[in-house]
């Protein structure tokens, strides 16, 4: 059974915390990211994909999620220990040498949930592509799940992926990006606009959505369930989810400050004040 409303919610609070203490214990990491899409991967986890118990790279008969932008990677962790594939007690080791739980995600340490390397941007969607393919020539009717950052696609791999994906019609694919107009250096219109991005990916022959509430549980249910229902159609779809970077910690919002900067002692409480346990801390 799907847990309801208030059961997201407690799980997207708890979530909220592993990721401050996750990156105040080592002094390092991507909270305003993470914090910023704690809602979407919650959703995806919990509710909108179809998964099978336990973990395999072949990813057959359900559905796959890729992260690309893998710098947030302190909520992907968190999503996933929480949602069973290893223990919540292993969030204690992120980023301490010879961990599992590298700064950036890996393969080779075999992480179950873990299906790409994505320290470097930009080509989350290419594999992804790959998998949605493979699906179809396995005639595996399950959907391919993609996250990428608005300033990742100033990268242009992505563009390629893009035009690929509307060419081969690749209707198995929903490519979400995190919309929240920031990055490490300041605002995504300072470092490099890019003016409409709907109209970009419009002009690549996708379908496009956009989620307006990227942090409501309830607009992003319902924005992504209207993006299955636009699958299968001869086109991938993208979903343009306007988020608020650090979301849940107010001293975060409204400011890239805390794309790549921890916490320091009286921070961390501050925001756990504001992010009070729900489900128990790791």
């Amino acid at each position: 059974m799907k847990p309801n409303t208030q059961q997201l919610n407690d799980l997207t609070i708890q979530v909220r915390r592993d990721i401050l203490r996750m990156v105040h214990a080592v002094n390092s990491g991507h909270p305003g990211g993470s914090l910023g899409c704690t809602e979407f991967l919650v959703a995806l986890y919990q509710n909108l994909m179809e998964r099978k118990e336990g973990f395999d790279m072949d990813g057959i008969g359900e559905d796959l999620f890729f992260l690309s932008n893998g710098h947030i990677s302190p909520v992907f962790y968190s999503v996933l220990a929480r949602s069973g594939y290893f223990p919540v007690s292993e969030l204690t080791t992120f980023r301490l040498i010879n961990t599992r739980l590298q700064g950036h995600p890996t393969t080779h340490d075999n992480l179950p949930g873990v299906r790409i390397a994505s320290g470097s941007l930009g080509q989350g969607l290419s594999v992804a592509i790959g998998a949605a393919q493979a699906k179809k020539l396995n005639k595996d009717n399950h959907l391919i799940y993609t996250l990428h950052g608005d300033g990742e696609l100033q990268e242009g791999q992505n563009w390629e992926a893009i035009m690929y994906a509307s060419a081969k019609k690749v209707d198995n694919l929903i490519a979400t990006v995190d919309l929240n107009g920031k990055q490490i250096d300041g605002t995504t219109d300072e470092v490099l606009a890019m003016g409409s991005i709907r109209a970009k990916f419009e002009a690549f022959d996708w379908d496009v959505i956009d989620i307006k509430e990227g942090n409501n549980l309830e607009a992003i249910l319902a924005g992504m369930n209207e993006a299955k229902s636009r699958t299968g159609k001869g086109k991938p779809v993208c979903v343009l989810l306007h988020t608020e970077m650090g979301n849940g910690v107010d001293y975060m919002m409204h400011t890239h400050a805390w794309h790549g900067k921890a916490p320091n002692d009286a921070q961390l409480e501050n925001a756990l004040g504001q992010n009070q346990s729900t489900l128990g801390d790791y």
